[in-house]
């Protein structure tokens, strides 16, 4: 396989002991399967730049393309060509200028964050809350129908996403798995993609009015937004129309959703909606949200 032979010829090339590229490695398939997908493309190349940042000696990703090419070549000699060197090459060179963008970025975001929230009092952070809800809803009126809480569980809420954008520094993988589950979760309550981006907003600019400086504030905003963009992916790739229908709890909806499938698929169409490695089951969602016509169906 290309891991075992990138690892390998990693050894052979004497650069086995360079930990970085295990990371990259393992990102390698879905940089790879989403390179014309350039919001997803630049999505990996962010969580991978968080991951890659940790390594006390920053990465010669010139290093990675060598062995790249070396075992591309090598696992298909007789087919390999120019026009796949060419291609390779343009894969990795456009992969590398998007993390060179942001390598060094993670290890000053992460501390100027850590250093905003533990200057923050309770005061402080009661006024940040408020303020982000303030001017989401005036923003987006829809909003608060997905937020219809009380003032207790809407401030529990935001303590969670303030969590996370410092979780994702810290802990990149189960940040991204963590959010998968999540964001299907947003699938289950019908929780449109369209509010994330004014949720975002209004966060950004509360934390500016509250943040020390410009570089806690700016790693706010990016670590926000690389949560918000995952969410969305989330909720875009697991919203399928036999969820669409369970959410309007209608049942001729589903029948129609279900008849798109192939005979032999349709069963599973209505047992598992799957995004990454998180799951959801729209039937047993159903029925625990009350869609009992759309279950009966």
């Amino acid at each position: 396989t290309f891991p075992e032979m990138f690892r390998f010829n990693a050894i052979v090339m004497g650069l086995g002991q360079r930990p970085w590229m295990g990371e990259v490695l393992a990102a390698f398939e879905a940089i790879v399967s989403n390179v014309a997908n350039a919001p997803r493309l630049q999505q990996e190349c962010d969580v991978l730049a968080i991951k890659v940042s940790k390594f006390p000696v920053p990465p010669d990703l010139s290093e990675f393309k060598a062995v790249m090419l070396t075992s591309l070549r090598a696992l298909v000699p007789k087919a390999w060509g120019s026009e796949h060197e060419v291609a390779w090459v343009w894969l990795w060179d456009n992969v590398a200028r998007i993390l060179a963008a942001q390598l060094g970025k993670p290890a000053r975001f992460h501390k100027a964050l850590v250093d905003m929230f533990q200057a923050f009092d309770e005061k402080r952070l009661a006024k940040l809350r408020r303020g982000i809800f303030a001017t989401f809803f005036a923003s987006a009126p829809v909003g608060e129908n997905h937020f219809n809480q009380s003032t207790t569980r809407l401030h529990f809420i935001i303590g969670k996403i303030l969590s996370l954008t410092e979780s994702i520094y810290k802990k990149p993988g189960e940040v991204v798995t963590l959010l998968g589950a999540l964001g299907l979760r947003h699938v289950g309550y019908g929780v449109p993609s369209e509010t994330f981006a004014p949720f975002v907003s209004a966060a950004v600019e509360a934390a500016r009015r509250s943040a020390p400086n410009q570089e806690a504030a700016d790693a706010f905003r990016w670590s926000l937004d690389l949560i918000a963009r995952i969410l969305m992916r989330v909720v875009s790739e697991g919203s399928t129309i036999v969820m669409r229908a369970i959410n309007a709890n209608s049942a001729k909806l589903l029948r129609k959703a279900v008849a798109y499938a192939p005979r032999r698929e349709r069963s599973q169409w209505v047992l598992s909606v799957a995004v990454g490695s998180e799951s959801i089951s729209p039937l047993m969602w159903a029925i625990e949200q009350g869609s009992l016509e759309a279950a009966d169906a």
